[in-house]
């Protein structure tokens, strides 16, 4: 099997449906659905609703590749927020699994270095907390790469006493944060579980998200190694900035599939 294009519709700027419609246009394999708030907030959608927009994504032929369960802030480094971050991530964890997928991203919040650090203890416990819930279901909650190095991430996740923390692997994230995003497929490989496909610079006045082709982010390389270690799953299109984002998604549809997927 080969790797498959996705697109968060979030990023195309419309209505949460009109999205998912606009996605199987631009001949997305699948979507991510943005869930924390608006229109596809876990806490708006009754079974009826669910039920509806589980139609309309097979009716369109689509896959749901996962769900984005990021909350903003700190993340689970806030001890100030964890019980309400817990619940809220519960429930979309609950919606991942009513709608048909397994996989949750999300930012877990910057991992220290010092182990001994309080964040590191109260991100550790409350993964643990999190991850007994997803796994009970059969779900994974992924973390986004790029607040800290390939090993640093793996470190920690090794420290914790689940398997339901994984990696959602965003490579411009590291390559605008001045990490190697190569070396970190290889070093993260046994916790991706979900790909963003994003590009970006890191110049000498700061970083900046281009759209796909036009960053440093060596997509075949990459590609190659994703594939080497095993991954089958998704590149979802992510493109946070831009004043055309459907035009640079679906140029980036178009980029991808000349890579000659699989």
């Amino acid at each position: 099997m080969g790797l498959k294009v996705g697109i968060l519709t979030s990023c195309l700027g419309l209505p949460a449906r009109r999205g998912i419609e606009v996605a199987a246009e631009l001949g997305a394999d699948g979507i991510q659905l943005f869930t924390t708030s608006g229109e596809l907030d876990p806490q708006t959608l009754d079974l009826a609703a669910r039920d509806e927009l589980r139609g309309l994504i097979r009716s369109l032929d689509l896959e749901l590749a996962a769900l984005c369960g990021d909350f903003g802030g700190a993340g689970f480094a806030d001890a100030e927020m964890i019980s309400w971050r817990i619940e809220r991530t519960r429930e979309v964890v609950d919606l991942a699994v009513a709608l048909g997928t397994r996989i949750v991203t999300t930012h877990i919040g910057v991992v220290p270095e010092d182990e001994r650090a309080p964040e590191w203890r109260t991100m550790r416990a409350a993964l643990e907390e999190i991850g007994a819930y997803a796994e009970e279901r059969g779900c994974v909650l992924a973390t986004e790469t790029g607040p800290e190095s390939a090993e640093l991430l793996r470190r920690f996740l090794e420290s914790l006493r689940t398997r339901a923390i994984g990696v959602n692997y965003d490579p411009a994230n590291l390559v605008m944060a001045g990490f190697d995003h190569l070396s970190g497929v290889d070093i993260l490989a046994d916790y991706i579980v979900h790909t963003h496909a994003k590009d970006g610079l890191r110049p000498p006045q700061g970083p900046r998200e281009v759209p796909l082709g036009e960053g440093q982010v060596n997509f075949p390389e990459y590609l190659q190694r994703l594939q080497a270690a095993g991954y089958e799953g998704f590149l979802t299109i992510e493109r946070e900035a831009g004043e055309d984002r459907v035009g640079d998604i679906r140029r980036g549809v178009e980029f991808l599939r000349s890579l000659r997927l699989g």
